[in-house]
């Protein structure tokens, strides 16, 4: 079973590259984000309290995250494995990840970074903002509050994967199928 983190800031591309990782290797593609979309779309109690979070710009809690995404793991059992994207975003998270694999038998064999400059991610998140209906992609000071946000909380998981000898930087510029071939170079050798 292969099981990928794929990382990288608010509008690295992470969601693209997974949609076309997951067809190439046969794997889940579990978005965080995509579920609690789903959720706030269907006023679920999780989805209402992910909203309130996701509106100011700010990470949904350890908990609720940690628990949607055994749910989903569980519901993919026969799975050939899993790239999470959006998840973990705190060493917390990267904790329980790792505990609730190892219960399966399982480990994260790598996180692949996606490494793109700041200033270049808020001018796409804003183009996206445009399109995607996402509240959060329209306005500049909740983007910088999600950068801080990762900064300061999500980026320290480098060090955490790094030091476990899985983590992976690639260069998250250039055409999605340059960006698509510098991750399967990664993904071939997990």
């Amino acid at each position: 079973m292969k099981n990928i983190v794929l990382f990288g800031p608010p509008g690295a591309g992470k969601g693209t590259q997974a949609t076309l990782l997951k067809e190439k290797y046969q794997l889940v593609h579990i978005s965080t984000g995509d579920v609690f979309r789903y959720n706030i779309k269907n006023e679920t109690d999780l989805g209402l309290l992910a909203k309130k979070y996701m509106d100011e710009g700010d990470l949904v809690p350890d908990e609720v995250t940690i628990n949607m995404l055994k749910a989903e793991v569980n519901k993919n059992a026969d799975a050939n494995g899993f790239i999470f994207d959006g998840f973990p975003r705190t060493e917390s998270q990267a904790k329980a990840l790792d505990i609730f694999l190892t219960e399966k038998g399982e480990q994260i064999n790598g996180m692949v970074a996606l490494e793109v400059s700041e200033d270049l991610l808020v001018a796409r998140l804003l183009e996206r903002g445009k399109t995607s209906g996402r509240t959060d992609d329209t306005d500049e000071n909740k983007i910088r509050n999600r950068f801080n946000e990762y900064n300061t909380k999500t980026a320290i998981l480098k060090d955490y994967y790094q030091a476990h000898g899985n983590y992976f930087g690639v260069n998250g510029v250039g055409s999605i199928d340059d960006i698509t071939n510098r991750l399967a170079e990664v993904f071939d050798t997990l």
